[in-house]
């Protein structure tokens, strides 16, 4: 098989035979393509062509494996062996990798490591996941103020081989204390016997090594950074985070709040979606379905105790599912935008009342047009129902079009004020999203419907 063939066959294993053919293309393409094709080979045949890259090219491969795959490479490979291909990964990843080892893998692992990566990946690897110590990297260069521009660039010269990011360069004292940084294009431009005091920037973005990542992820983003130093609480910088490791950091953040909002149990490990068994969809997703399946009971009772009401007056049941999907549509919504600007920093539990007030003014303006369309929708749909002489189709519509608005607005309150009290209670606001938000709308909605109808009718 030629080699563009190889590059566009669709998505499915591959021979060892079909890559062999490909690695002097696949050395002049991106790491992150190169892994998504070998991720195709068989566990058995990836080994031996790994060994057809240059260790530093391996390193950077594997790097981009899921973490369920290196350590399967980690099995099928001798200690020696594996430890030539961990000591060329990126700092960050190593120490992600070296988190999922066991106790015994991690004591096997580390003679064969130089004394530099060994002490880099222990210290990394102390540092709980969802911190910025957890995601950052030691790949950075640094000079001291008292180069000039030529023996600063000679310094990130001889130190570049070992470095990812070297756009920004960092200034510290003899004590790894930050001073301020300085860019590749800061020392090109000067001249050369410039001082790094005179070209540097003295303000920084920057993040202690204990924040939470999405912090670090916000900054970044806010100030549209390349990357950002991390610095522990003496002020000494320790690592840097990169805008791509951002980019992952809210991926996965994404991800989970969005699994969380639509009740979907989280996994311990990196979801594949086609990798994943129908068993294990189905244990992620049963908890809050099945839970909230029981919940909705209450449902049941409510218009059971209301059955007389419904003989009286079927045409209600024709309308319970416009009036229970309404609320739970603009409580979902509201729940939504509430969320959201809590994830972005634009509001917290203390601004609960300005929100309760905004999201009321929305509720009421909801109301009144929804329930204009509720009342014209009654009266176009239903004008040849059968309904009991002592009562009058626009005195139905208009019940059934109050029921709806006061449903909007109950169900708009209860979607933004649910996720602020989750906050405020130290639990995650997402998990308090649809489908709970859902449940919890459609029991509120039935007794507002039902209790308009008795008020107006005496049912």
């Amino acid at each position: 098989m030629k080699s563009a063939e190889v590059l566009t066959k669709p998505i499915g294993p591959l021979t060892a035979e079909e890559v062999v053919e490909l690695v002097p293309t696949l050395k002049q393409m991106p790491v992150v393509e190169v892994g998504e094709l070998l991720m195709r080979l068989d566990d058995l045949e990836l080994p031996g062509i790994l060994d057809l890259f240059e260790p530093e090219q391996q390193g950077f491969i594997v790097a981009e494996f899921p973490i369920e795959r290196q350590l399967l490479l980690l099995q099928s490979l001798s200690k020696k062996r594996f430890a030539l291909i961990f000591e060329q990964m990126p700092s960050d990843s190593r120490a992600d990798l070296f988190q999922h080892l066991t106790q015994q893998e991690q004591a096997a692992l580390l003679p064969y490591l130089s004394k530099a990566v060994r002490e880099d990946v222990i210290a990394l690897s102390a540092y709980p996941p969802d911190t910025a110590g957890g995601i950052m990297s030691t790949d950075f260069a640094t000079v001291q103020e008292s180069m000039t521009c030529t023996e600063a660039i000679t310094k990130v010269r001889q130190d570049s081989p070992s470095k990812r990011t070297i756009y920004y360069v960092y200034v510290t004292d003899s004590n790894q204390v930050m001073q301020g940084f300085v860019t590749l294009k800061d020392l090109i431009i000067n001249d050369p016997q410039t001082l790094v005091s005179q070209a540097m920037h003295r303000q920084f973005a920057f993040a202690y090594v204990d924040e939470d990542r999405e912090e670090v992820a916000r900054k970044i983003e806010k100030y549209d950074l390349v990357a950002l130093p991390i610095l522990n609480r003496n002020d000494q910088l320790v690592g840097i985070v990169t805008h791509d490791e951002a980019l992952d950091v809210m991926r996965a953040e994404y991800t989970e709040d969005m699994e969380k909002f639509m009740g979907i149990t989280q996994a311990a490990a990196e979801f594949d979606y086609l990798n994943t068994s129908a068993w294990q969809h189905f244990k992620k997703r049963s908890f809050w379905v099945v839970s909230l399946a029981a919940l909705g009971i209450i449902s049941g009772i409510i218009i059971h105790s209301y059955e007389n009401a419904l003989t009286q007056l079927l045409i209600l049941a024709l309308y319970m599912p416009m009036v229970a999907d309404t609320g739970g549509n603009t409580g979902s919504q509201a729940a939504t935008v509430v969320i959201r600007a809590m994830a972005l920093g634009q509001i917290s539990v203390r601004n609960w009342l300005t929100v309760v007030w905004k999201e009321a003014q929305v509720a009421l303006l909801l109301a009144l047009v929804l329930g204009l369309l509720a009342y014209g929708k009654v009266l176009f749909l239903s004008w040849e129902t059968e309904i009991p002489a002592t009562y009058s189709l626009s005195k139905i519509a208009f019940v059934i079009a109050l029921a709806l608005s006061l449903q909007v607005i109950s169900a708009t309150l209860i979607g933004a004020l649910l996720p602020l009290v989750a906050r405020r209670l130290g639990g995650d606001p997402a998990v308090v999203a649809s489908p709970a938000i859902t449940t919890i709308v459609d029991v509120t909605g039935l007794l507002i419907y039902f209790s308009v109808a008795s008020a107006f009718f005496h049912l």
